[in-house]
């Protein structure tokens, strides 16, 4: 049996397209005689629909889509994940993967597993399948036909533990292979997770396993694709490449449950900090083809690293002559915020303007002069100038219909390092889930390995980082070195640690404190961020839900 696993890339919402997408993707396996074409989770309306499948006109077109695509269909079947209707009792359609060929519908299976940790939430709108386990029949073979979520039991979830293992019961039922359809997210680590937890299916039951995954941004959602197919004996036989749409083909053997690959050989995974940077680059591209809100991007460059990386991210993303960079000079603003700016502007063959902000900035404390009489210069006066700069990015972006970009970090984001107003303005986070570390990590990789030169200035890359707001700042005027903050910040968010637990791995009991309430007392700035781009195990947006109106982390002893 010659099996194609494809990975597409579908647009949330865009039935038609979708169809189109799945459609050509089932002549390509027609006309190269493939058997059985598997293809993603819910590829027919995109994941994660989220509330547009309350809406029954959506539903309907789904429906509809799916009706269309098994008509379309030839000799070679097709396995694809859609919604399907729920004329029970419960929630109004499943979460399914449907069997097609020749025009006929072989086989209908529901999703189990439903998740409602992190940034799932499936059970708000899908039906579980209740009515138990059957392998599906195809060219003399028991299929398990399993949906996404229903193949990670228990693997390594720190929210919740299933009762059920639907691959156990399809193989106890006589499944001669495990199928996964899925719309697995991207996080720093989940490429050889992924790998282990499919390793351990197939030798645990001795059964080949074939996973077609999902590639593609999603706001704030990047899926890697990362398809791959295993032997009984769990080794990986055939494996897609992360962060692009692709396909492997593999051809499972009649007479035993070996699987061979007839295409390209397994890929290799690239590094934690590779993986990263395609992850964004993907996730800025495909936000802006999917959200059409505009085909150029325009950002603010301090002179810094977070701008710089930012910057050198677009570029790739979207091309230099797409890629507008403007430096704002106050009178705080060293020399180098100009001229390392226009040095990485050049690099990157980026246009760059300049607007200095002195005579607004002069403007706005003579206004305010009469209320502010008395007072010594302040947070207020400092907060002024990235409003400025805010404005003049967003009054840019208005224009010429150029999506402002968000250059604010993880770090940042979480101890409220950030002006409300100011340079937390933008239509999307490029780099709000990187630790500041990890954007120095991300720099120096990209010039050392990815471009094999100086892209980002040797001078930013070593300057104190510094928010220029008065004279001579430093951020370690305000924050603990970001070596000593990022663990920490890493502990309390991602690992969800106590402080106790924190200062148990050797940091100090006063500056985990100042830090994780800092993180506790800035939620409402996080509340009213852009959506970024998600690449670690705990982003902040729809992953972490953090009531801002509490007293439980606000009353510390």
């Amino acid at each position: 049996m010659k099996i194609r696993l494809a990975q597409l890339n579908p647009t949330i919402g865009d039935i038609a397209g979708n169809v189109s997408l799945i459609k050509d993707s089932m002549d390509k396996a027609n006309a190269d005689g493939i058997d059985l074409l598997v293809l993603p989770e819910l590829v027919v309306c995109g994941y994660p629909p989220m509330d547009l499948i309350e809406r029954p006109a959506f539903r309907d077109a789904i429906y509809d889509a799916n009706s269309e695509i098994t008509a379309s269909t030839k000799d070679t079947a097709v396995l694809f994940g859609t919604a399907t209707v729920n004329n029970d009792s419960g929630r109004k359609c499943f979460n399914s993967a449907l069997l097609v060929q020749q025009g006929k519908i072989l086989a209908e299976v529901h999703k189990t597993l439903l998740p409602t940790y992190d940034v799932y939430d499936e059970l708000r709108y899908f039906e579980p399948n209740h009515k138990g386990f059957a392998c599906v029949e195809f060219q003399g073979r028991k299929l398990g036909i399993t949906v996404c979520e229903d193949i990670w039991h228990n693997f390594e979830l720190p929210y919740l533990t299933y009762e059920v293992n639907p691959v156990q019961e399809l193989v106890t039922e006589g499944a001669e292979a495990i199928f996964n359809v899925s719309a697995s997210p991207f996080s720093q680590g989940k490429p050889n997770g992924r790998k282990r937890m499919l390793q351990q299916h197939a030798e645990k039951r001795n059964v080949p396993v074939f996973y077609a995954n999902q590639v593609g941004g999603n706001t704030e959602l990047v899926s890697d694709g990362d398809s791959m197919a295993l032997n009984s004996d769990g080794k990986v036989v055939g494996r897609a490449p992360l962060f692009e749409a692709s396909h492997i083909d593999l051809d499972w053997h009649d007479d035993d449950t070996q699987v061979a690959n007839i295409g390209a050989p397994p890929v290799e995974v690239p590094e934690k900090i590779e993986q990263m940077f395609h992850a964004l680059v993907l996730g800025l591209q495909d936000y802006l083809r999917k959200t059409g809100v505009a085909d150029k991007v325009v950002l603010g460059l301090s002179g810094g690293i977070d701008s710089a990386l930012v910057a050198t991210i677009a570029t790739e993303a979207l091309g230099a002559e797409n890629v507008i960079g403007i430096t704002m000079p106050s009178e705080f603003s060293s020399e180098g915020s100009i001229t390392d700016s226009q040095k990485l502007a050049d690099n990157l063959g980026i246009e760059l303007h300049e607007l200095a902000i002195k005579d607004i900035y002069d403007q706005f404390n003579k206004t305010l002069k009469p209320l502010f009489e008395g007072t010594s210069f302040g947070v207020a006066e400092e907060n002024i100038q990235p409003r400025i700069r805010g404005t003049l990015l967003m009054a840019w972006s208005n224009k010429f219909d150029h999506m402002l970009l968000n250059t604010g970090n993880k770090s940042e984001l979480a101890t409220g390092y950030c002006t409300l107003y100011g340079d937390m303005a933008g239509g999307l986070g490029i780099i709000s889930d990187l630790y500041k570390t990890e954007v120095y990590e991300m720099a120096h990789w990209l010039n050392n390995d990815y471009f094999n030169r100086e892209i980002i200035p040797a001078d930013i890359l070593s300057k104190p980082p510094s928010a220029e707001l008065r004279p001579d700042q430093k951020d370690a005027d305000s924050l603990p070195d970001y070596e000593v903050l990022d663990p920490i910040l890493k502990a309390y968010i991602e690992q969800q640690l106590a402080d106790h637990e924190i200062v148990a791995h050797g940091f100090d009991a006063s500056i985990v404190e100042r830090i994780t309430s800092l993180v506790d007392h800035n939620e409402y700035k996080r509340f009213q961020a852009v959506p970024g781009l998600k690449v670690s195990s705990k982003a902040f947006g729809n992953g972490r839900r953090w009531p801002i109106a509490q007293q439980w982390t606000i009353n510390r002893e």
